[in-house]
């Protein structure tokens, strides 16, 4: 048996000595908790470096050169969309570049994927209590899904927007400026129910300044007869002594017409129906006409949804149907137009004339340029994309892209002057073609004029310009009321108005 003197001993000692608690855990929880923590976070602000400080060197590394490479790009790109906007929209703009865009985006997402594992490996999160385990789980998986996740979205919609260039746009060499200008022939087509093949109801000339950006935009209506052409033309060639047949032979019906002719156009003639069209506004303006857009408005109403409707100031409220069965109205006043309703209002006929209806459409087209900012182009590409395909037409190479694009930016700023060969400035079943050459020229010369003698606004950085004054126009149709053109009535005070 032991001693119980030294037994006592002991007990007292013990019982003298304050109770020791061991720490080490709970601050060895704590340092694996900020060490898993910063990985994660020097992956997210740097890519690669929590490699580099905790893990394989050489991955760590590549990622950074990576990450250092695209932002060496992207700060080249900034330079020199402050040196020149146009040769930047040209290398942004070139499929070269649209499709390597593409892949590195792809090869970013998998990359961010890569590191934010690696980097949550490397915090050890088997030694981590279950609820930090947790949280750091949560942590990386939000990481993935708005930065791979994010990157991988980008690298669709690069690829979305090259396919929808490819649909849209031909390859080829870029035309020049006509005198400084260029023409673009704009046509609305109607291929709905009930309508054989497409014509072109709305036609419009846009001659826009190469340099200022200062737009005309000519109007005339689809009734327009007596149309003779150039000397030279191929529809001089097929029509010596023109499209004068009367009341048969309409400007809009030369589309039709030349369709079902298109074995008597020379060889190689992609579209007939364009070829008169263009050489019959060519004739009437005495303008050569570069490129043209062909927009059928039984499409239009996908495009109006894709980007979340139109707002249109409706003066008159507009049938729904025909004249026969009137299905419903688009009441007056100010009206957000999804595309049902903007695709009736654009080409509604009943209880209106065809100058209503030509008012209607630039209202229209006027609010949709209006609503195809680029946030609403990079938020809804997708949709945008897809709504496009087969309701546009057009011969701009996408070679000619960045110098309209630039010329575009340019034109957003400006005011746009509206000339409408409609009555009563001429009656389009009888009218002398000088007046319509002469009116046009001085439309053009007052337009240049102006821009001559208009100070412009303050340049900001990108070769744009900002002004206090630069707003959008908001009265899309009417500048007089009761005078203007559109107005076949003398009661029709206004239209409408985009916005």
């Amino acid at each position: 048996m032991g001693d119980p003197r030294g037994t006592a001993v002991l007990e007292r000692r013990a019982a003298d000595e304050p109770i020791r608690v061991d720490t080490r855990a709970p601050r060895d929880a704590a340092r694996g908790r900020r060490r898993a923590v910063t990985l994660l976070l020097l992956t997210v602000v740097l890519p690669g470096s929590a490699q580099l400080a905790a893990g394989n060197r050489a991955l760590g590394r590549f990622a950074l050169r990576v990450w250092a490479g695209v932002i060496g790009s992207a700060l080249l790109l900034g330079l020199l969309l402050l040196v020149s906007r146009q040769a930047a929209l040209t290398v942004l703009a070139h499929r070269w570049t649209l499709a390597a865009t593409e892949w590195l985006l792809f090869g970013l997402a998998v990359l961010w994927l890569v590191l934010l594992v690696d980097a949550w490996r490397l915090g050890r999160p088997d030694r981590l209590p279950r609820g930090d385990r947790r949280a750091l789980l949560v942590t990386l998986l939000v990481s993935v899904l708005v930065l791979s996740g994010g990157t991988a979205w980008a690298g669709l919609t690069v690829h979305e927007a090259r396919g929808a260039l490819s649909s849209l746009f031909t390859s080829g060499d870029a035309l020049a400026a006509a005198d400084g200008r260029y023409n673009i022939l704009l046509l609305g087509g109607d291929s709905g129910a009930g309508r054989v093949g497409l014509r072109p109801d709305s036609l419009q000339l846009a001659s826009v300044d190469a340099e200022t950006g200062r737009a005309v935009l000519f109007g005339f209506s689809r009734e327009t007869e007596h149309i003779t052409f150039r000397a030279g033309s191929t529809m001089a060639t097929l029509m010596p002594e023109g499209w004068t047949c009367g009341d048969e032979c309409l400007l809009n019906g030369l589309y039709t017409w030349a369709q079902d002719h298109a074995d008597e156009f020379p060889a190689g003639t992609d579209d007939p129906g364009i070829v008169a069209t263009t050489e019959a506004i060519e004739s009437l303006t005495g303008l050569d006409i570069q490129y043209h857009v062909l927009v059928d408005l039984k499409g239009f109403r996908s495009l109006v949804d894709a980007v979340g409707g139109l707002d249109v100031t409706v003066q008159r409220r507009t049938p729904i149907g025909s004249q026969r069965e009137i299905k419903g109205w688009i009441a007056a006043g100010r009206q957000h137009l999804d595309g049902y309703h903007a695709l009736w209002y654009a080409r509604s006929r009943a209880n209106s004339t065809n100058y209503e209806r030509m008012a209607r459409q630039r209202c229209v087209v006027t609010a949709m340029v209006r609503e195809l900012d680029p946030k609403t182009i990079v938020m809804n590409f997708g949709g945008i994309a897809s709504a496009t395909k087969g309701v546009f037409r057009t011969n701009i190479p996408q070679e000619a892209l960045p110098v309209l694009a630039d010329v575009a930016v340019r034109t957003k700023q400006e005011k746009i002057t509206s000339v409408n060969f409609v009555p009563p400035l001429i009656k389009p079943w009888d009218y002398d073609p000088a007046v319509v050459r002469s009116t046009v020229a001085k439309a053009i010369a007052t337009s240049e004029k102006a821009a001559a003698t208009t100070p412009a606004p303050k340049a900001s950085a990108g070769g744009t310009t900002s002004s206090s004054t630069a707003k959008p126009k908001k009265q899309a149709v009417m500048d007089r009321p009761g005078t203007d053109p559109d107005a076949d009535t003398s009661d029709l005070a206004s239209v409408c108005s985009a916005g």
